[in-house]
């Protein structure tokens, strides 16, 4: 069976468990678990050693169970693997059983039962579960697949940003391991056969990635694993980036953090009326204070980054031009590193509709060297474009003409001006109102011609991002006019406003 025949079969089955109320990334959870205890068994029997799994908690366990007992003995193992610490804990992080029908849950079983794993190729393997993610992420329209990363796209940014087989990876909000893939893959293209502890090194200690979502951190680790990705340990740990620094810098930063503006919780009051309190990380090594989650994640990258290290980071466009603590940073990110690369990403890209996104290309710079940004290069990959991730995917050959014009990482002095790629000197980006760098001069074909705007889905969309950007503004407003507690009235009389303005902007004959 090939492999895209074996992704169809595994995957149909999720159909059926969702009608039983078991999601999409639930499935593949249960998908990676069992996988992992089958390919263990495979790998003792080839290497005529025993599990290293305990004798209670391994594929055996299981066999010729049924019914009840098989789900119990299914319930046991997972309680046991994920109190371990090493790479099979991080499998099993807080694992439990999500399919409450033991029939359905001996077919999964034997679904996996009946596939000899270890006889395929590491890369095809790798390449089965890839498959299953993405179409998680085409079905899951919200959390770990909303912003799901095009592959292409991962790619050209790894091939450009050129990572060596020595240098430090990391991804501070890791996902599925996309850009870790990615990142191997070239590095091992690099390593030379007869290399070996290079290759070794390169497994298990020169990539690392976090993410805060458990059941994220499993598939990615369950993902990389299938690769051939890792050693004792699992190179993806579950944690607050924002919240624990740690204690490493890196070469090499490539990552696409969480889209959602603000970093919020919500509290219950004395009276039983409940607020939204705004989450602010305070760290010594971040230059501002915000509770903006897109400056923090760049303020983060900024400062795990190694002198002489790169950074590549998809980031919204309100990272470009956002003020107050924005236009901090971004002084910061031209004085301090060379922000040599900005790419306009084009709409329709990514799972959730109307998301503008750019990818910044900056290198740490050496400590009291005078101002490091001498150009910011931007290409616009944006205007009069439209991609759909059904009728018109982003495929590698757009991108071709952005790879030929950033050319490589050591002849950027020979890059020329087109008409989609222009330099912007320092001095003029100094001059800009709040030193905005959402810079675009291509005339947008959809301002006159009504057959080129985007989708009715895109609009809304955009239109609900900026509902929530000024609603935030608002009750920032409202918190200091109430002295340092927004009423509930005060949130309610806001959002009737919003709502009005938004109807307005959809039909002006609403308006007065």
């Amino acid at each position: 069976m090939n492999e895209q025949a074996l992704v169809s079969k595994v995957w149909n089955y999720a159909h059926v468990l969702r009608d039983d109320g078991v999601s999409y990334g639930d499935y593949l959870g249960q998908i990676s678990f069992l996988l992992f205890l089958k390919m263990d068994k495979e790998r003792a029997e080839a290497l005529g050693e025993a599990s290293a799994l305990p004798a209670d908690a391994n594929w055996d366990t299981l066999a010729g169970k049924a019914g009840e007992s098989l789900e119990v003995t299914y319930r046991c193992i997972l309680d046991t693997l994920s109190k371990r610490t090493d790479i099979v804990g991080t499998l099993f992080l807080k694992a439990e059983n999500k399919i409450g029908d033991p029939a359905k849950l001996q077919r999964l079983v034997t679904l996996i039962g009946a596939e000899t794993w270890m006889g395929m190729n590491v890369d095809v393997k790798g390449t089965i579960y890839e498959g299953l993610l993405e179409r998680n992420a085409g079905e899951v329209k919200s959390g770990a697949g909303q912003y799901f990363t095009p592959r292409p796209l991962i790619e050209v940014i790894t091939q450009l940003v050129d990572p060596e087989p020595d240098d430090t990876v990391h991804d501070p909000a890791v996902g599925t391991g996309g850009f870790l893939l990615a990142a191997y893959d070239h590095m091992k293209a690099k390593t030379k056969a007869q290399d070996k502890r290079v290759a070794k090194a390169l497994r298990e200690d020169k990539l690392s990635g976090t993410d805060i979502v458990a059941e994220v951190v499993r598939l990615c680790a369950m993902n990389l694993y299938l690769h051939g990705i890792g050693g004792a340990t699992s190179p993806v740990q579950q944690k607050d980036a924002l919240l624990d620094r740690g204690d490493k810098a890196f070469d090499v930063i490539l990552t696409n953090p969480p889209f959602g503006k603000r970093q919020s919780f919500r509290i219950v009051r004395e009276d039983g009326g409940i607020d939204s309190e705004r989450q602010d990380y305070v760290r010594d090594d971040f230059t501002v204070t915000t509770g903006n989650k897109q400056l923090n994640f760049l303020q983060h990258i900024m400062s795990i980054l190694k002198v002489s290290g790169s950074a590549a980071v998809v980031m919204p466009d309100n990272v470009l031009f956002e003020g107050g603590a924005g236009e901090a940073l971004r002084k910061r990110l031209l004085d301090e590193f060379d922000f040599h690369t900005l790419l306009r990403l084009p709409t329709g890209i990514f799972y959730s509709a109307g998301v503008k996104a750019n990818v910044l290309f900056f290198d740490r710079a050496t400590p009291g060297t005078g101002i490091a940004t001498k150009d910011l290069w931007v290409y616009d990959l944006r205007t009069n474009q439209r991609f759909t991730l059904r009728e018109r995917p982003l495929k590698r050959a757009d991108l071709d003409d952005f790879v030929t014009s950033y050319g490589s990482k050591y002849g950027r002095a020979k890059r020329v001006e087109t008409e989609r790629f222009h330099r912007y000197g320092y001095e003029e980006l100094a001059k800009r109102d709040k030193l905005n760098l959402d810079l675009f001069w291509l005339k947008d074909a959809s301002a006159t011609d009504p057959d080129t705007l985007p989708p009715p889905a895109e609009i809304a969309a955009e239109i609900v991002d900026s509902l929530e950007t000024a609603l935030e503004k608002f009750r920032l407003v409202a918190l200091k006019l109430a002295g340092g507690r927004a009423t509930s009235w005060c949130r309610k009389r806001d959002q009737v406003n919003l709502v009005a303005i938004a109807v307005y902007r959809i039909n002006p004959w609403f308006g007065p």
